[in-house]
Order: C-alpha cells, then structure tokens, then sequence
C-alpha cells in the first residue's frame, strides 16, 4: 500500500462528506447514532471475535496487564458504547445556534452561529471503544473524522468502524464521513497530521511522547494536553475537614487520570496542624509521600522532593507536598510547575477564592472542589473529546462545542452603507 496515496484519498473523501454532515438535519444526525448503536448490538459475535484477534497479538507482542485490560471489549463496555451514543444522540445540538444578535446604527442585525469545524483527524491508543466515544461526537457537532487508532485494536476498530457505516448508510449519510484508518503503518499518522487541504483539527489522546510528537510535527491545529500536573492548595482559611476530604479523593480517587492531583500545597500557617492529618490519611491509602524540607520536619518519615518532583505526573499512587508561604507562595508555585490542566484551592475566604481563580493559569481552576471533576460528563457537556490547555478555541473538557467555531451572520433589508 502507498501510504500516501491512500492517506490522500482518505482525505478527499472525508473533506467530501464534511459537506454533507454539515448540512444534514438534527435528525438525521441522531438517528444515524441511533441506527449505529443498534449495529453494534446486533455485532456483538463478531465484535468479540475481532477484539479477541487483538487481544491474542497482543500477548503475544508482550503488551502489560494494564494495556490488555484497555484493549479488552468485555460486553458491559459493549453495553457501554451502545449506551453511549443514546446519550449523545440526546444532547442539544449546538449546530445553527445563532447567539449575540443585536441592532447596529445602521439597522444591520449581527450576530454569531455556530458552525463544525470541518474533518477532525484523532489519533489514539489502545481503547477500541474510544473509536464510537469519537465518531459518535464528531457526526453529532457535523463533522467528518478520520480514525487512527492503535495497532494493537486494528482488528476491534475495524469491526467498530462496519456498525459505524452500517449506521450512516441507515439514515443516507456517506459512510465516509466517519473513516478508521485500516493500516497500522506509522507513516499514516505522518501523512494525516501534515494534510491542511483535507483535516481542519487534529486531536490526539494517548501518551506523553505521542502529543508530543504530533505537536511537534503537525501542519493542521491541535487540540491537545501534554500532561495533568495539578494542585490542590490547602489555604490558611480553609475548613480542615473539607480540606482532607477533597485532598484525599483528589490524589486516591483514581491514579491513572489527567485530572488526579500530583501536587499538595499546604499554607505554612497552617502546614504544622493540617499535615499531621494529611499524612496518616494518605499512608493509610498506600499513597507515597514526597515532601519539603518544611513538610519533612512535621511528616519526618517520607522522602524528599527533587526539583523534579513539582514536575511530575506520577499517575501512580505517589504525591508531593510543599509548605508555601500563603496565597502568593501557592500561586507562583502553580503557575511555574502545572500544566495548565486543573487546579483548586481549599478556602472559606471569598477574596482568597476570587484572587485564586483569577491569577492562576489553567484551563480549569476550582474552589473547594476535587480536581476530578475536571471531566466534560462532570461539566455537563454530556462527553468530551479530551481535554485542552491550549488558550486558542477549545480550553478545558471538549464537548460537542469545542468541536464547533463561530461565524459571524448579518441581516439586513436592502442596507447599503454609506
């Protein structure tokens, strides 16, 4: 296969179909995710014969537990993604919203309406339900995508990407619209991701050194994050029971989430009184503690932070803790080591609260919250693409709207100006 070649007219077709989704009603929309989610559940025999084939490469290949877990599609995950396009079929259509209309002196009307972004290419690993989560919220927002998910699911994908077609042949949309690349040859992603004629937005979801990479090489817009390093700040006014809580399920809720804290903050006036407590309760949880030298001279048994430390996204049970000297102490730390992901303050004083949110640099900043709640279903967007740091259009969980821009519409009755 030329790789190129194929990639090309991969991109012609979906810049084709980009225009027939745009166009196509609410309706049609939904009842194409609809007709999918039927597809999938009458595939089931041969959804689970193709996830097997994966499955057995990829021991072979030496894949680790926890990316087989990911890999696998047991039937409540197949439940799951069934479940999941009748919830995305249900969500308001952001499409043709028309927001900010006013009058100008001239007796023009001006206003926004929103509209798809065109084809969006994702690039991902191992999760073959990512390829519905995907499809299912590009088709909704009106625009075609181009798959490209992990070798090591090609098989999965493929079996996805036929109930994929099967729905949107259902309802008279081009099956192009929704395209699984069908190589596993890296080479594809090179040629996907360099194609501004035929792919408006790339977003990729997967490791570190994946986003990297596509950041690196792209010539089309990338919605993307590269890590989670985020806070909690325990303030000097916070409410120390409310301060554990949200501590405690910010770092041991789940360890293997952008969204789970990497960084304890603790004010220095209240650092001999609240670590005490912190400590034992993360212990407790199996969570291995690296602290200042202030920290340490209060929780004497863990080890020590390195410069490094405040940089890191363990995704693992390990956290670090510094002792800040107040708000200001808490803020510059923020805003030279996180990532620009989430982060939160513990407090009972507004003013502390509104400086916080204010100054500090992320797209999501909390007060007296857990930082898991950094999650489109959680925001109420219904599902998310991923999640942005960039400060260009998206920013934040992408629902159904960061996959659309806005174009400005004018109305007027024979106006000229003069």
């Amino acid at each position: 296969m030329d790789i190129a070649v194929y990639m090309t007219e991969v991109g012609q077709q979906a810049r084709a179909a980009a225009t027939l989704v745009a166009r196509s009603t609410t309706d049609v929309r939904n009842r194409a995710l609809l007709a999918t989610a039927e597809a999938l559940d009458g595939a089931r025999n041969e959804l689970a014969e193709a996830n097997a084939s994966d499955l057995a490469s990829a021991r072979e290949s030496g894949l680790d537990a926890a990316m087989l877990d990911r890999l696998e599609l047991t039937p409540a995950r197949i439940d799951a993604m069934i479940e999941g396009l009748r919830q995305v079929a249900s969500l308001p259509d952001p499409i043709g919203a028309i927001t900010d209309m006013t009058y100008r002196p001239s007796g023009i009307q001006v206003g926004k309406m929103r509209v798809p972004l065109g084809v969006i290419g994702i690039i991902y690993e191992s999760r073959p339900n990512v390829t519905v989560e995907a499809a299912s919220l590009c088709l909704k927002s009106g625009n075609a995508t181009i798959l490209r998910g992990g070798s090591e699911s090609l098989h999965s994908n493929q079996a996805i990407a036929l109930c994929l077609a099967r729905g949107l042949a259902e309802v008279g949309l081009p099956e192009s619209a929704v395209q699984v690349v069908k190589t596993t040859d890296r080479a594809a992603v090179g040629e996907l991701i360099t194609m501004p004629d035929y792919v408006d937005v790339i977003v990729p979801r997967g490791g570190k050194g994946l986003i990297e990479r596509i950041s690196r090489d792209a010539r089309v817009p990338v919605i993307k994050h590269l890590d989670g390093v985020c806070h909690v700040y325990i303030d000097s006014h916070a409410d120390p029971e409310k301060a554990l809580s949200v501590a405690v399920n910010a770092k041991t809720h789940r360890y293997g989430t952008c969204n789970t804290m990497e960084t304890l903050l603790v004010d220095k006036e209240i650092a001999a009184d609240m670590l005490p407590l912190l400590g034992p309760a993360f212990i407790e949880k199996g969570v291995e503690l690296r602290g200042c030298e202030q920290t340490r001279e209060i929780l004497t048994d863990i080890k020590a932070a390195t410069e490094a430390d405040w940089r890191e996204e363990y995704l693992a049970p390990v956290l670090a803790v510094r002792v800040v000297d107040g708000l200001d102490g808490a803020i510059a730390h923020i805003n030279r080591y996180s990532s620009q992901h989430t982060d939160s303050i513990i407090t009972e004083n507004y003013t502390r609260a509104r400086r916080f949110i204010t100054e500090v640099d992320s797209s999501s900043v909390m007060v007296n919250a857990s930082t898991r709640f950094a999650d489109g279903f959680e925001y109420g967007l219904g599902a998310e693409i991923g999640i942005s740091t960039d400060k260009i259009h998206a920013r934040g969980p992408v629902g159904l709207e960061g996959l659309t821009s806005q174009k400005y519409v004018v109305f007027g009755d024979g106006h000229i100006r003069t």
